[in-house]
């Protein structure tokens, strides 16, 4: 058996003792722990008020599109530090690609508030 084949069979030998961990674990738990069925159990409980209507409640999808805009401009300072920090290593070429990702970021920032999608409802 090569080398390659044989890491790969310790990987599955690691992932195969795994699976049986964890089957024998819940399985154990299921086994010990009280099986009491009451009714109220599994009914909706927040902040000590009695639950009214159905659980499903529908979301606009502005408040996902928000957020994702936020991760985008949240990611974009990761990207912004360390090139500050070594500005003075990358000259004029690096604040020149700083200046085209900034300017992206911008065009994109640009187009949600022509969109409406940062009017928060």
């Amino acid at each position: 058996m090569s080398e390659f084949l044989r890491d790969y069979l310790t990987v599955a030998i690691f992932a195969a003792v795994a699976v049986g961990l964890l089957a024998l674990v819940l399985g154990l738990g299921s086994l010990i722990r009280p099986q009491r069925v009451q009714k109220d159990k599994y009914l909706t409980y927040e902040s000590g008020v009695d639950p009214v209507g159905d659980g499903w409640a529908e979301s606009p999808i502005r408040y996902y599109v928000f957020a994702l805009l936020f991760v985008m401009f949240d990611v974009e300072v990761v990207f912004i530090f360390p090139w500050a920090t070594r500005l003075e290593l990358y000259g004029w070429f690096g604040a020149i690609e700083m200046l085209v990702f900034i300017v992206i970021l911008s065009l994109g920032i640009l187009y949600a508030w022509r969109k409406k999608v940062l009017q928060w409802l």
